[in-house]
């Protein structure tokens, strides 16, 4: 094909001619699709095997597990290993899920999730994975923190990240004495006075800390790169409902498409990560979840 002919065939396909840089930015997609490996985990299939369903189910992008890395590097592997299979099949580790313990008061416990946590930051810089999940593990109970103390040990943990290029993203979790409201979670990262501070919030936790998904209007869009992405049941009531019942995005009653229009960003997409722990698709076929994960996903996102 000739350059003549080149255009011709782009000004039939466009109509009006070549597109302009506003109408191709106008088209792109305000969503990034990606799998979190807990909706495999109770199929323990382990490391690989979990990166290959993902890739097969249609993903480009997932988020991993650091136990299931380390465990996949205890028996041979290695993270040249690692980032290999990762490559070939075409994925991109967005996000990892961590539990240091990085947030308590007891000084010597918080030392040893320093050094917990920077070793696992270099293993998620060798795999091209940026970003780690910096939740309130280890204060979920007990009593409540002050939370100026918390935005210092979150900078703490962001200057870890500059140092390794894996940046500690603060993780809401709805169940916890600390940090299970959207107020707090903001109030840590503003307070950290640090640039690389970012929060992940979920549905369910958003739902179950009781914030509920209108909070997210109040958080500023530069503190969003990834959400985790679900769905609960009308009952049980958010008092006791559990990770357990969390379902597909469109199969329960949060109210999505408005969550998903505050989420939208029109200077970056936003990764959606499918993330449940539900029981009954742990009995079922991985790719057959793994598949119609992504696809609920989509038909909820469809025209936001």
């Amino acid at each position: 094909m000739n350059r003549r002919e080149s255009l011709s065939s782009m000004l039939a396909v466009t109509g009006t001619g070549l597109l302009s840089p506003e109408s191709l930015k106008a088209k792109a997609s305000p969503f990034i699709y990606s799998l979190n490996m807990s909706t495999l985990k109770g199929h323990k299939l382990g490391f690989r095997k979990e990166l290959e369903v993902a890739a097969k189910a249609g993903y480009g992008s997932v988020e991993i597990w650091i136990n299931t890395l380390q465990d996949y590097l205890k028996t041979g592997g290695t993270l040249s290993d690692a980032k290999k299979i990762i490559t070939d099949l075409g994925l991109k580790v967005e996000d990892a899920i961590g539990f240091a313990t990085w947030i308590v008061d007891d000084e010597a416990a918080r030392s040893k999730a320093l050094e917990q946590l920077k070793m696992e930051m270099e293993q998620l810089a060798a795999i091209s994975c940026p970003r780690v999940a910096a939740p309130p593990m280890g204060a979920t109970t007990g009593a409540s923190l002050d939370l100026a103390k918390v935005a210092e040990r979150y900078r703490t943990i962001l200057e870890l990240g500059e140092k390794t290029g894996v940046v500690p993203h603060l993780e809401l979790w709805g169940f916890s004495k600390n940090l299970s409201r959207v107020g707090e979670i903001l109030y840590v990262a503003v307070e950290s006075g640090h640039p690389s501070a970012r929060v992940l919030m979920d549905v369910y936790h958003l739902h179950k800390g009781g914030s509920g998904m209108e909070a997210v209007k109040d958080v500023g869009k530069p503190l969003i790169e990834i959400f985790h992405m679900n769905d609960y049941p009308k009952t049980p009531p958010r008092e006791t409902i559990t990770d357990a019942d969390r379902v597909y995005a469109g199969d329960g009653v949060a109210p999505l498409k408005d969550l998903l229009k505050s989420l939208k960003n029109p200077e970056k997409p936003v990764i959606l990560s499918f993330e449940v722990f539900n029981q009954g698709y742990y009995a079922q076929d991985p790719l057959v979840v793994a598949k119609t994960g992504l696809t609920k996903m989509k038909q909820v996102a469809e025209g936001i």
